[in-house]
């Protein structure tokens, strides 16, 4: 099947170009979202997306599962990413509700989105400039082709305000995102030939005061599997 796949992550794609044309259009149309100012790469923000209660549920949920986070590349580094993760159970009713509906605002077909994510940040605790797409000759990039390919989209959900720091920063784009319980950020990883924008790179700033929790939905290519294709 590899040979039917494509064979390198940077180069433009008509498939992610369309995909990024049909989510852009169909972002554009909601009156609920707001397209954030820069030309720079397709950012988005959802205000509301969960309410007060879902959020303390799937804190609770995140602070009962969570484990030190751990890096795509395995790296040593242990100094780049402080977080404590886990992926959230899709068979819980709340986390298949939140799922469906970040997938029914992106039109996206259900199958090409990730297991949610959650994340929590103790002050002091960040994730450094990384990118979320699958940068060119990384060592996974092999197994990550044969189970849904590129990630072209990226949606995060605060799920609580944060006392100082944890913002969301993009340093190529000179934009700070800081956390606000049930905003959903959104943005596109490619560019729109279809090829990866390095724009996008961003960082988990260190917490200050307070505790961050959030919630990430990574969207495929094709349709994703947590196994490689056999």
């Amino acid at each position: 099947m590899s040979e039917t796949l494509p064979d390198d992550p940077e180069i433009a794609s008509p498939a992610r170009a369309a995909i990024g044309e049909a989510v852009r259009q169909r972002l554009t149309r909601n009156p609920m979202v707001t397209r954030l100012p820069t030309d720079k790469a397709e950012m988005f923000l959802r205000h509301g997306l969960m309410s007060p209660k879902e959020c303390a549920e799937m804190i609770d949920l995140i602070d009962s599962e969570a484990q030190p986070s751990k890096l795509f590349s395995g790296s040593a580094n242990a100094d780049y990413r402080t977080s404590w993760s886990c992926n959230m159970r899709i068979e819980n009713p709340l986390v298949a509700t939140v799922t469906k509906r970040i997938d029914t605002l992106l039109g996206i077909d259900p199958s090409w989105g990730e297991l949610l994510q959650g994340q929590r940040y103790h002050p002091g605790q960040e994730y450094k400039v990384h990118c979320d797409y699958f940068p060119p000759r990384v060592h996974y990039w092999p197994v990550m082709r044969e189970c849904g390919g590129q990630r072209v989209w990226t949606t995060m959900v605060y799920l609580g305000d944060v006392e100082e720091g944890g913002e969301t920063e993009f340093p190529r784009i000179g934009i700070k995102v800081p956390p606000r319980r049930g905003t959903l950020l959104i943005w596109n990883n490619m560019r729109p030939d279809g090829s990866p924008n390095g724009e996008t790179v961003h960082a988990a700033l260190p917490v200050v005061r307070g505790v961050k929790h959030v919630l990430t939905h990574w969207i495929r290519e094709r349709p994703w599997s947590s196994t490689p294709i056999p």
